[in-house]
């Protein structure tokens, strides 16, 4: 396990393996946020029951919609700032989990989240390829809003400024994590919580790498006061 003042390299393989580390060391606080939010996820499961998306009712849809913009966005951006909390072997309290639905925060993840969505599902619609880009490119957003406190386009182009160049290298975390969440799904319930962890310690980790390599990362201590 890296200390806070051992370096973390981001590189996919490094990632990963850091993660898993984070995973067993915080797993009963991280497997307790992967299960609210796969809570505060099931409403949608409501438009997977149609066979053809096509048949689903628009105001199911709208809903649908908005019920991700509004709730499940906020708790999808708190929860990877808690995961990078821990992959800086910071203690989190579970209330921390409403950090996203405070003004500032809210608005500023409605928006952000609107923002890259589009920009990715321009980038699916010019052939799919450019979206897979801008997917990667856009990856450090989440973590930019909440940890740097950044409003929607800061956060957009700092975090295709801080990912020039690592873009490969979170592809390939992508792709790796597709098949550890298939993996999961095997094993089922318990698999599907392990991979979760597992993906999002590693993303987090991802982003922790990049801005310690860039040398943009200021360890805030943990009790400013010296008490």
């Amino acid at each position: 396990m890296k200390t806070k003042n051992q370096k973390l390299k981001p590189f996919t393989g490094d990632v990963l393996g850091y993660g898993w580390d984070i995973m067993k060391k915080y797993f009963l606080r991280l497997s307790l946020l992967v299960l609210v939010l796969g809570i505060v996820s099931m409403p949608l499961s409501v438009t997977q029951n149609y066979e053809d998306v096509h048949t689903v009712p628009i105001l199911l849809q709208l809903f649908a919609f908005a019920y991700f913009l509004f709730i499940v966005a906020p708790f999808r951006y708190t929860i990877n700032f808690l995961f990078l909390k821990n992959v800086r072997n910071t203690e989190f309290e579970m209330n921390e989990i409403f950090e996203g639905f405070k003004n500032n925060n809210y608005l500023n993840i409605v928006l952000a989240r609107l923002l890259s969505s589009a920009i990715i599902g321009i980038g699916i619609f010019l052939l799919i390829v450019p979206g897979i880009i801008f997917a990667c490119r856009l990856a450090f957003v989440p973590y930019l809003v909440m940890d740097k406190k950044l409003d929607p386009i800061k956060a957009v182009e700092e975090s295709w400024r801080l990912t020039k160049g690592y873009g490969w290298r979170i592809f390939a975390l992508g792709l790796l994590s597709f098949f550890i969440a298939i993996a999961g799904l095997i094993v089922l319930f318990v698999g599907v919580i392990v991979s979760v962890m597992w993906i999002n310690a590693a993303f987090a980790a991802m982003y922790q790498a990049v801005i310690e390599e860039k040398g943009e990362y200021v360890e805030v201590p943990e009790n400013p006061n010296g008490e």
